[in-house]
């Protein structure tokens, strides 16, 4: 890790990307800039950071959840930064390797279930069910719970085929969640794809349906969630329009938790801000999303 920055003391996210073809997220923290997930090319993460004004170079870890392609396919050139530590599961770092012998990979070997530290980071893994070697999800949480340092946090939450009772407790730690919401049933169904593929997205070791992940939010009573960000989305078997129409108004009638859509093909050009502000009531104006790219 190198020195502090000197940085200001707020919490940025965005998603660079979220579907069968890459995923891949971006943490900022006052001492830490992390990727979860690396599932698109060195070059064309470089440039994905570069729209939110964003240097590969500063890049400090990538955080993996599983092996699967779409979230593993920026190792190759990603490697190739000295600076880079890439944390995994063993078993996730042994599929990874066999699949890419010939790049040395800086690997920080992580317990399913445990906690560690990592700048001004405090990590949690949790295990969710998914059809890979070990799939995990992160809680990533910072600051010490001072007025000056609030405790801010994010839920990494995709590539679950059911949303186990230990994930629901993790997500619901969190100021941002990142969930998916894979496909439509109907969709699915009527869809081209073999019937064994469907079968093993419809899974409790698949993907989660829009009607899955809808049911799970609003079973969570009193969640601290700041936004929502709903990624993984099948651009096959679901569509951005048919997300917005069931998670809009069902799950938040009065807008008080931001809502963003990771487009399967466009991406999302939000920003989540939580500020070093805090008070004794809930302040809506503790979390800012912004469309500008500056704002980073």
């Amino acid at each position: 890790m190198r020195p502090a920055r000197d940085w200001n003391s707020s919490v940025r996210f965005c998603i660079l990307g979220s579907s069968s073809g890459g995923n891949c997220g971006l943490l900022q923290t006052p001492g830490s800039r992390v990727l979860i997930d690396a599932g698109f090319s060195a070059r064309r993460t470089r440039a994905m950071l570069a729209a939110f004004n964003q240097s590969l170079d500063d890049i400090d870890a990538v955080f993996l959840t599983h092996e699967h392609s779409d979230h593993v396919n920026g190792l190759r050139g990603l490697a190739k930064l000295e600076n880079i530590k890439v944390f995994a599961t063993y078993a996730t770092s042994c599929a990874v390797q066999s699949a890419m012998p010939e790049v040395k990979i800086r690997w920080q070997i992580v317990e399913r279930g445990a906690s560690f530290s990592f700048g001004d980071l405090t990590v949690r893994t949790f295990a969710v069910p998914h059809d890979a070697m070990d799939t995990v999800g992160y809680l990533f949480s910072t600051g010490d719970g001072s007025a000056e340092n609030p405790a801010r946090s994010l839920a990494w939450m995709t590539d679950l085929g059911t949303v186990t009772e230990n994930a629901a407790r993790s997500a619901a730690l969190a100021d941002i969640l990142v969930v998916e919401a894979n496909h439509d049933i109907r969709m699915l169904e009527e869809s081209s794809r073999p019937f064994s593929l469907k079968q093993r997205i419809r899974s409790k070791h698949g993907h989660l349906s829009n009607a899955q992940t809808l049911e799970y939010l609003k079973s969570v009573r009193s969640p601290r969630w700041k936004h929502i960000y709903l990624a993984h989305i099948s651009p096959e078997c679901n569509s951005v329009g048919l997300v917005r129409e069931i998670f809009g108004e069902a799950l938040d009638p009065e807008g008080a938790c931001p809502i963003s859509i990771v487009d399967p093909a466009s991406g999302c050009p939000d920003v989540t801000e939580i500020g070093p502000w805090q008070r004794s009531n809930p302040d809506p104006e503790r979390t800012r999303v912004v469309r500008q790219p500056e704002m980073f």
